[in-house]
């Protein structure tokens, strides 16, 4: 899972901030062609083949060391942030995420999560276990898209953020401290 685009451009001169004008590759969520799903608060994992990883961001002063059990999430540095994503697998250090695993169902489905609980990201989400959330579990019938309505809209329905999907793969996000706004806990 590479990087997802914000919807709006940020301004990386000027303190992050969102602009009002849509990244570039993203309009098709503006013509509704997308399906909107809750972002979840977390730290994203992945289930492949009955194993657990988590993500991991090499970006300025983080290295990795690479193993035949890494896999990048893209090929190669974002040529902007620099952030380079990889999955790492977990191991017996890795407390909540195994917490989380082992509460799950034997069949596992591969895919991508959002590792929530009372010892992640100071629990934003309010979950009394760590658990792993499927990612676009949650979808929303109407989400805004205008710079001005979208960070309403997440307040009034207490989200961290919105990725929409499209059919063909693509995704695009946005998220309330993108636009300067301090999300409150569920």
């Amino acid at each position: 899972m590479k990087k997802i685009p914000s919807l709006f451009v940020r301004d990386y001169t000027l303190n992050r901030k969102l602009c009002n004008v849509i990244t570039e590759g993203c309009e098709w969520v503006i013509k509704g062609e997308g399906i909107p799903t809750r972002k979840f608060d977390g730290t994203a994992c992945m289930i492949m083949n009955d194993k657990l990883y988590k993500r991991y961001d090499c970006k300025k002063g983080r290295r990795i060391v690479i193993t035949v059990d890494n896999i990048p999430c893209q090929e190669a540095p974002d040529p902007v942030t620099g952030h380079w994503p990889w999955w790492i697998p977990i191991d017996k250090n890795d407390k909540y995420h195994m917490e989380a695993f082992e509460r799950m169902p034997i069949i596992k489905l591969d895919g991508t999560y959002e590792l929530c609980g009372p010892k992640v990201n100071g629990n934003p989400e309010g979950f009394e276990y760590h658990t792993l959330v499927r990612h676009g579990c949650e979808m929303f019938t109407f989400c805004p898209t205008d710079f001005k309505r979208l960070p309403l809209w997440m307040i009034n329905a207490r989200v961290e953020g919105i990725v929409w999907h499209h059919r063909d793969g693509r995704m695009c996000k946005i998220k309330l401290k993108d636009f300067g706004i301090k999300r409150e806990k569920r």
